[in-house]
């Protein structure tokens, strides 16, 4: 039996707004992002393939007449208090690092931000690879902004909520996620390239397919770790491959003949960190246009080739994504499937024929959970907006 993740249910977080300050809030939300492919591409200036679903963080709001953002996770039953002119250690490992990074990459772009009321729920699992983080760090970025009478242009509000992640989170991640909750178009994947920050729209055709996300439910403490230790690693291997190739900025500048040629020069792991980046940029812009051109066969080819090279070549896999990844690929009612997110743990993505999608759902559960003993998520997912105000 498939999953229902339930939804933000919007009249409750209102009336216990309501009955918190005594006020009727506004609503402001922004989305979870899978990526289709393109993994570890976009802190190295390459392409991703993001798209949006319809899991959601949603900020209930209003301003205050002080300088005090009160914010309350309605899930975890905690409230915090941060003045926005006496800011707090950054990095301090706890949730509200995001309220406060939002709130002061906001202020170090000028904005005059009022004092705000703020209670908080999502629906996007935290630690699953879908960006938790990203929904939330733009969901209030947007809300602070309206509720203090402010305008920022979304280019603006991605590149905050990233450097919030940056400074006060200390996760030095692309700009990937908080574009995609940002920009993202119902029925649409997003092309980015991450050096000039445009993107395509690519049409998402799911009538006679879904996207299954699966969530091994483990998430390994590596994560953060080893994901500023392989942006490190790029950096290495574009200093190396500088010497003899002086014109590359960054990694998407090499061409996969420059690299075979050249490769050479590289010790090993950096060696097979930048073969990653480099022949999964290709395979994004292949993959782009297989979905416009509705050719999901060779989608799926890239997916599988994409899960082996992040395993083998990237080495952010685990043994959990691993099997999940193979049951998929065992399955005939599979067109596509690979791992999704920064890696350790967290979900793959399935693209799985409809006629066949209860018979998948209840494979992967029975077989994973023989092998691990865990039992794990399943749901559909289809392709939503980006931010935006609930009227």
């Amino acid at each position: 039996m498939l999953e229902i993740q339930p939804g933000v249910d919007k009249d409750k977080l209102r009336s216990e707004f309501a009955r918190l300050h005594g006020a009727q809030p506004r609503l402001f939300r922004a989305p979870g992002r899978i990526n289709l492919i393109g993994e570890h591409t976009d802190y190295n200036d390459g392409f991703v393939l993001p798209m949006a679903i319809d899991r959601e963080t949603v900020v209930a709001g209003a301003a205050r007449d002080d300088r005090l953002i009160r914010a309350r996770s309605y899930s975890q039953g905690e409230t915090v208090e941060l003045n926005l002119d006496k800011p707090g250690s950054p990095r301090r490992g706890v949730w509200f690092d995001y309220v406060e990074g939002v709130a002061q990459a906001l202020i170090a772009r000028g904005k005059l931000l009022r004092g705000a009321d703020l209670l908080i729920q999502s629906n996007v699992p935290a630690g699953a690879g879908l960006s938790s983080s990203a929904a939330l760090e733009v969901s209030l970025g947007f809300a602070l902004l309206a509720i203090s009478g402010q305008e920022l242009d979304p280019l603006s509000l991605a590149l905050a909520a990233t450097d919030a992640e940056h400074n006060y989170v200390g996760t030095m991640c692309g700009i990937m996620d908080q574009y995609a909750a940002t920009f993202a178009k119902a029925g649409h994947a997003l092309r980015i390239d991450c050096r000039s920050l445009e993107s395509t729209l690519v049409p998402v055709d799911l009538s006679e397919t879904a996207i299954v996300v699966c969530d091994t439910n483990v998430k390994h403490n590596l994560a953060s770790s080893e994901y500023n230790k392989r942006r490190a690693e790029c950096e290495q291997g574009v200093q190396l491959l500088r010497l003899v190739l002086p014109e590359i900025g960054a990694l998407r500048d090499i061409s996969m003949s420059q690299f075979e040629l050249h490769q050479h020069r590289l010790p090993e792991p950096i060696r097979r960190r930048c073969r990653h980046v480099i022949t999964e940029n290709a395979r994004t812009l292949s993959a782009a246009e297989a979905l416009k051109a509705r050719d999901l066969k060779t989608m799926g080819v890239l997916m599988a080739e994409s899960h082996r090279s992040l395993r083998d070549d990237y080495e952010v896999s685990c043994a959990e994504l691993d099997l999940m990844f193979e049951i998929a690929q065992s399955l005939d009612q599979v067109i596509g499937a690979r791992m999704t997110g920064g890696g350790f743990g967290g979900c793959t993505i399935n693209f799985v024929r409809r006629d066949g999608l209860e018979e998948f759902c209840e494979e992967i559960l029975v077989r994973y959970q023989d092998q691990t003993g865990i039992t794990p998520s399943r749901y559909v997912v289809t392709a939503a907006d980006g931010v935006s105000e609930i009227t």
